[in-house]
This record gives structure tokens, C-alpha cells and sequence, in this order.
């Protein structure tokens, strides 16, 4: 399967002259060398992570329907997690996709190495002019928090750039369950 996404993306390469970007899903076995394998054969772009169709079954009528659940917020972790693990260890941009829906996403996803978000379910749910909202956050926490830009903040929290990188890896799911309580 990896070497179908190496094959298509060096054909795409050899007959386009436009930068080619490759959607992923997380459910690869080793999310993180198969992404340099996509960088050295030459993406230019990553974004993590595509959203499946998953239909569901009506037991009345009993036959597949369609089922659209829009991200919420809290589905970023996931593409937030690995970015934060991949930037700097490949050259390809990072875009991140899924569960972004506020200016402090779109922040958060920038300073684990994002060079773009991507914005979906937020738009369908209240509209394009929500976007005038998300760059108004950004800019207010932004002056709050002396940045000039938002390359200045651009991986600023990746794995390579936080005092605890480990924090970023699974671990860390055993220390935080220890601490759990209902």
C-alpha cells in the first residue's frame, strides 16, 4: 500500500510542475518513516490527517446510510500530536486537517510546525464569515503574546523545540492514565 502512494506520487511529479501535496490517514504502521519515504521521493506537502466516509446501518430499513459527523475541536490532538513529532525531521510543508475550528487551533497547530490549517466543518456549521472571527483571535493572542508573525511562532512547541519532547509520544498515555480520576 505505502509503495502505491511512492509510486502515483513520483508519477504525479514527473508530469506536473505544480507542488504536489499527499493527504494521509493516521492508520499507517509506521506514520513516521513512510512520511520521509514520501518526502525523499519528493512531496512538497503532507496533511494529516484525511477523514474517512463512514456510513452507517439503519436496523429499521435495514441498508446502508450516509452519515456525515463534522469534526469537533478535540480532533486535532491527532494531526497536532504529529506534527509536532515531524516538523523538522522532513523538508515537505505540514498542513494540518481535521477538528480545527477556532483561532486558538489554528495557533496551537502553527506552533507544533503547521504551515497552513485547513478549515471545514466550522465553515459548514456557522458560515465563511467565520473565518474574519478565527484571523481576530489570532490576531489579539498574537499581540498579547508579542509575536510579529506567525513564522515567528511556527514550530516553536514541535518535539524539536519544547524542554519535553517525550510529551509528544505514547509514554505519555501511561503517566497521564496513572493520574486519572473520575
Amino acid at each position: 500500500m505505502e509503495q502505491n502512494y511512492i509510486d502515483i506520487l513520483q508519477q504525479v511529479k514527473e508530469r506536473v510542475q505544480l507542488k504536489v501535496a499527499v493527504k494521509l490517514s493516521p492508520y499507517f504502521s509506521n506514520l513516521a518513516h513512510f512520511a520521509k519515504r514520501l518526502d525523499h521521493a519528493g512531496a512538497d506537502g503532507l496533511v494529516l490527517f484525511n477523514r474517512f466516509y463512514q456510513p452507517d446501518i439503519d436496523l429499521e430499513q435495514l441498508e446502508v446510510t450516509p452519515n456525515i459527523v463534522l469534526s469537533k475541536s478535540y480532533d486535532m490532538r491527532l494531526p497536532l500530536r504529529w506534527i509536532a513529532l515531524l516538523k523538522g525531521k522532513i523538508k515537505a510543508d505540514l498542513a494540518a486537517t481535521s477538528g480545527i475550528h477556532t483561532g486558538w487551533d489554528v495557533i496551537k497547530m502553527m506552533m507544533v510546525g503547521a504551515n497552513v490549517t485547513m478549515l471545514n466543518s466550522i465553515l459548514l456549521k456557522k458560515g465563511i464569515s467565520e473565518i474574519r472571527n478565527i484571523e481576530k483571535t489570532m490576531v489579539k493572542w498574537m499581540e498579547e503574546h508579542e509575536y510579529e508573525s506567525v513564522k515567528q511562532m511556527q514550530g516553536s512547541m514541535s518535539a524539536q523545540n519544547v524542554p519535553h519532547p517525550t510529551r509528544f509520544e505514547r509514554a505519555q498515555y501511561i503517566k497521564a492514565l496513572s493520574k486519572f480520576e473520575l
